[in-house]
């Protein structure tokens, strides 16, 4: 049995071999996890750093938009504010003419009423009056029409 001390010897360094072969390839599997992480943990750093900066720049960007709309709107404010000052000022000019008109129109209607007064006044006092006798005379002459 001579040969079974040499074919032991020689499968226990098989196993040796075997065992440090697995060994070094779970080291190297390991080794490549490894690396695997920190790349992903890197370029996760280097995302989330470039999404900080988009944010911020977004951020800007929202910030410098809000402001301007404000000014936009303050003008506009303003510009509203001076449309309606002067449409005031003509609506209070056109009201200020009408008056002027109306009063016009009514002193020219008072001196036309006035002077067809006077006119009438004057003919009344030209125009003989009748007599009453006569007048009585004039309404008791005319016939009476039978129906």
């Amino acid at each position: 049995m001579s040969n079974g001390n040499g074919v032991t010897a020689t499968l226990s360094e098989a196993v040796d071999s075997a065992q440090e072969k697995a060994t070094e390839f779970g080291e190297s599997i390991a080794a490549t996890a490894s690396e695997a992480v920190a790349t992903v943990q890197q370029t996760a750093e280097k995302a989330t750093t470039e999404v900080k900066k988009r944010v911020a720049k977004a951020r800007k960007t929202v910030a410098k938009v809000e402001k301007a709309v404000a000014d936009k709107v303050d003008n506009a404010g303003s510009s509203v504010k001076k449309t309606v000052a002067s449409a005031k000022q003509k609506l209070e000019a056109a009201k200020a003419n009408a008056k002027a008109e109306a009063a016009a129109l009514t002193k020219k209607k008072a001196s036309k009423s006035a002077a067809k007064t006077a006119a009438s006044k004057s003919a009344a006092a030209k125009k003989p009056t009748a007599k009453p006798a006569q007048a009585k005379k004039a309404v008791a002459k005319k016939p009476v029409a039978k129906k």
